[in-house]
């Protein structure tokens, strides 16, 4: 279960909307004042929060900036979708330069806004890593989204190169079909825990003649390729 946090002092959007998330495996706790919010977010660990850009105290604007200051200390830096009732783009600028990963204008469908969240998730999941990671026969270049094997491009699906990029992220870190599935969830709503191994092939075939994906018996999965002499 994903736990987010709603910062929004309309106080008849949390109940309904955290009905719906609890539809997909979403925990929604609410705050309608940002000092509230903030102690939640110094108290609780969350997969990401959604905030109103009016709001008492102070506005969503520096909800977020304060939030991302206290990313190093209190706060874990979280993916952040802001909410507003005003269409102005410049308002969408301000909130993605002070950090916000989406912005949805009110009035909004829950789905659309659970489909925003799935893809900051999902792309919070990808090792922040600025440079490709290089292994033996395998580069990984996480920014363009592109896999090289033996020299040569690999075509694999969104859901395929997350799941590579989650396994090389941590080399030699094992993890189980439920780390997978809960990791990969947001890309794909009825992905199974049976699907995991499905995937997992795939993958595997696309990756031969190398054998970089490792099965541990009762345990789960795990990238053994070994890095290159000038990966750092």
């Amino acid at each position: 279960m994903r736990r987010i946090l709603l910062i929004d002092d309309d106080e008849l959007l949390a109940a309904p909307l955290a009905t719906f998330f609890a539809r997909f495996d979403f925990v929604l706790d609410s705050a309608t004042r940002p000092s509230a919010g903030l102690a939640k977010l110094r108290a609780q660990a969350y997969d990401a929060a959604i905030l109103d850009v009016m709001l008492p105290e102070m506005d969503g604007f520096a909800l977020c900036r304060e939030i991302r200051r206290e990313s190093a200390a209190a706060i874990r830096d979280i993916p952040i979708i802001m909410l507003t009732a005003r269409g102005d783009v410049m308002d969408r600028v301000v909130g993605l330069e002070l950090g916000a990963d989406d912005y949805l204008p009110k009035p909004f469908e829950p789905r659309e806004l659970l489909a925003r969240l799935q893809t900051v998730l999902r792309r919070a999941r990808t090792p922040t890593i600025k440079g490709p990671l290089v292994f033996d026969g395998v580069t990984i270049d996480l920014e363009r989204r592109q896999v090289q094997r033996l020299g040569e491009s690999v075509e694999l699906t969104s859901t395929e190169f997350d799941l590579l990029a989650l396994l090389a992220g941590e080399p030699h870190k094992v993890f189980s079909r439920d780390d997978i599935l809960n990791r990969l969830r947001g890309v794909e709503a009825e992905l199974q825990t049976r699907a995991v191994d499905i995937l997992v092939s795939r993958l595997r075939r696309k990756l031969e003649p190398l054998d970089c994906v490792k099965t541990l018996r009762n345990a789960g999965y795990r990238f053994a390729a070994a890095r290159a002499a000038s990966s750092s």
